[in-house]
């Protein structure tokens, strides 16, 4: 069945670099803002994006993480969409616990094996303690389907993050202000086992 179908596309945008993503720095949770070229580069493709994402017709409804590098990236958009974005905490990035703001190479320093089993792509392991790839995507998930329950006619556009991406459409690997459109029924089929990705 097509987004269509349900009466809903569902549009899901990577936010901007951050100040940590410009540092290399593990976020999860953290909440660094958008970096000088993030938030230039946010300003400058708002319009082209607002453009792809809307339809004659058809009414949008935009979401984002309650984190700030996600609500700027929105608030960018809103501004050309007319549009107040919803924060969202159960959209927010995979918490990697006490690797916050790390680089790669301090995490190794501190929890090797951990780090190799996570990076193993291993949906039960806990980075940093924090939270693992499962839940993640069955809190997205949820929050997908309760966002979609709530207005069925309308298209939904979500200002996420690099691991809630990956965990809705599998095998993704999405860049900053990447823009991918999906559906209920193609987030419902991810479910299985071996179409869940990390």
């Amino acid at each position: 069945m097509s987004a269509q179908a349900h009466g809903s596309r569902i549009w899901l945008l990577r936010h901007a670099e951050s100040e940590w993503n410009a540092a290399r720095r593990w976020q999860g949770h953290g909440d660094p803002p958008l970096s000088e070229r993030g938030r230039a580069t946010a300003t400058a493709r708002a319009r082209e994006l607002a453009r792809q994402v809307s339809r004659e017709g058809r009414r949008l409804r935009l979401f984002c993480s309650d984190l700030r590098r996600a609500r700027d990236t929105a608030e960018a958009l809103g501004a050309v969409l007319g549009l107040t974005a919803t924060p969202d905490a159960a959209l927010r990035e995979l918490d990697v616990g006490r690797w916050t703001g790390l680089h790669r190479g301090a995490i190794e320093d501190r929890d090797p094996a951990l780090l190799a089993a996570f990076e193993s792509g291993d949906p039960e392991v806990r980075p940093g303690q924090g939270e693992t790839r499962a839940e993640l995507r069955t809190r997205v998930r949820d929050a997908v389907e309760q966002r979609v329950a709530e207005d069925p006619g309308a298209d939904l556009l979500l200002v996420v993050h690099l691991g809630v991406i990956r965990a809705l459409i599998p095998g993704a690997e999405p860049d900053h202000l990447e823009l991918f459109e999906t559906d209920l029924d193609a987030i419902r089929r991810a479910r299985s086992p071996d179409a869940a990705g990390g």
